[in-house]
């Protein structure tokens, strides 16, 4: 009975869309102000006209090509299943033969969203992401509605937006961001937007989303969505805000919501870069640092109703900024930030602790793996210091892992013994009662696993790489 009546309240709030577009003003369930909210004639005659173009949108999402192209996209995602126990490799079958019966449920609004399986994954700076993983079947509807809804977002986004947008990178904000410190804006104020997927106000984003279409199917479709249970650890938790990552619409449902801070950004002439959630505004000054990050920690609690976390917000100087893992200079170059490169000595630990019981070839391919990764995501950064020093650390790391599957003294001298390292020399370092750290340190274990050693064994060449990507 309780659910009976969350579902009656929410088809009472999808009732209201009209009177949204109806007085064109701030719905009073969203408790916005109409000045903070207040649009230019241009602005509403652009949402009047794509309220006009949306009035049968979800024909489109049902079409059959826009499905079919659905699925294909959902099955080359991979990923595993939802709630329902369906596994991605069996969408094909499913929609071979429940195409004509989805379609139809769509058509006539009757589709109803699945719990979603909720998941917690570390995060690098501590404590966990809410993950909520929709059933396949549910993927496939979102993907749908995202392939018609995105080119109509995007003609309206911010040019100053770059998550999670085709034809956007992570680079180019960086490249961006780099720009404005080569004009001599290197006071950055850093907001931390705090549990931002798991906070977003669904009344606001279903005001937001009822400004440009004017199809109740679609809105009250999205809202079935937003408000799916989610199941984890067999408990059910009904979701009253929110968008939980995991589902392909999720990302295009927080550029909405985050698009109205992009637009307020402009409307001061701020200069800006925002990758999904993560905003910084540029400035020439502390004293301007400090005016700007009070004004907008209470547009952002105030106007948008999203918590701000004072504690990881801070007014940096660009150098020191770890904006999506780089610091800039003030010529505009990148950096590698302190906090990337300790994540990344802290994976090549996991991967080389030397009670793992793998073979050294599996730990060289394993290394290799995560240091192509992350050279081609830090390639324009300026670090060749560093990674000379980290290849360093690195090639230690695998002369103690080595060492250690020698076990015995005698192996150990026989086995520098057959790398060319004199018989002397050799047992200096067996026979020594320090550590295996400290042995893969000494003259003998530097000789007989030199570069040209850990060339032979496969090694990724990280300086001659780096040479070739950072352009």
């Amino acid at each position: 009975m309780k659910n009976s009546g969350k579902h009656q309240s929410g088809q009472m709030s999808l009732a209201r869309l009209d009177e949204w577009q109806a007085d064109r003003l701030v719905w009073s369930g969203a408790n916005v102000s109409v000045a903070a909210n207040r649009r230019t004639e241009e602005w509403l005659a652009d949402c009047e006209e794509e309220r006009t173009l949306t009035t049968n949108l979800m024909d489109s999402i049902a079409d059959l090509s826009n499905l079919s192209q659905a699925c294909r996209k959902v099955i080359r995602n991979g990923g595993r299943g939802g709630v329902d126990g369906m596994e991605v490799d069996e969408l094909r079958q499913w929609f071979s033969r429940h195409h004509k019966a989805l379609r139809e449920e769509l058509l006539n609004g009757a589709y109803q969203a699945t719990p979603v399986r909720g998941v917690k994954i570390p995060k690098p700076k501590g404590g966990y992401r809410q993950l909520g993983i929709p059933t396949v079947r549910d993927r496939l509807v979102q993907q749908a509605i995202l392939q018609v809804l995105s080119p109509r977002y995007e003609r309206i986004f911010s040019s100053h937006s770059y998550g999670f947008r085709p034809g956007r990178s992570a680079h180019q904000a960086l490249r961006q961001a780099g720009e404005y410190v080569e004009t001599g804006k290197s006071y950055v104020v850093d907001l931390d937007l705090a549990k931002f997927f798991d906070e977003v106000n669904h009344d606001r984003l279903m005001w937001r989303l009822s400004t440009r279409i004017a199809d109740k199917r679609v809105l009250k479709l999205i809202h079935r969505f937003l408000k799916a249970g989610l199941l984890e650890g067999g408990l059910m938790n009904q979701r009253i805000k929110g968008t939980p990552q995991g589902g392909p619409l999720s990302p295009l449902l927080s550029n909405i919501v985050l698009d109205e801070l992009d637009k307020e950004l402009e409307r001061r002439g701020h200069s800006f870069v925002r990758y999904a959630d993560d905003v910084i505004v540029l400035v020439g000054s502390q004293r301007s640092a400090e005016r700007v990050q009070r004004s907008l920690i209470k547009y952002l609690e105030g106007d948008l109703k999203l918590r701000v976390n004072r504690q990881k917000s801070q007014i940096v100087r660009s150098w020191a900024l770890n904006f999506l893992g780089h610091g800039i200079k003030l010529d505009g170059s990148l950096i590698l930030s302190q906090p990337s490169e300790s994540r990344l000595k802290d994976k090549l630990r996991q991967i080389t602790r030397r009670n793992r019981g793998r073979s050294f070839e599996q730990i060289i391919e394993e290394v290799n793996r995560r240091l192509q990764g992350w050279l081609h995501y830090f390639r324009y950064a300026k670090m060749k210091s560093k990674l000379q020093v980290l290849m360093s650390w690195l090639k230690r790391r695998l002369r103690t892992y080595r060492l250690k599957q020698c076990k015995r003294a005698r192996s150990i001298a026989r086995w520098l013994q057959q790398l060319g390292v004199p018989e002397r020399r050799s047992w200096a370092t067996a026979a020594t009662r320090r550590g295996w750290w400290r042995k893969a340190g000494t003259p003998a274990a530097q000789e007989g696993m030199n570069s040209e050693w850990f060339a032979k064994q496969g090694l990724l060449d990280v300086m001659n790489l780096y040479s070739r990507l950072h352009v």
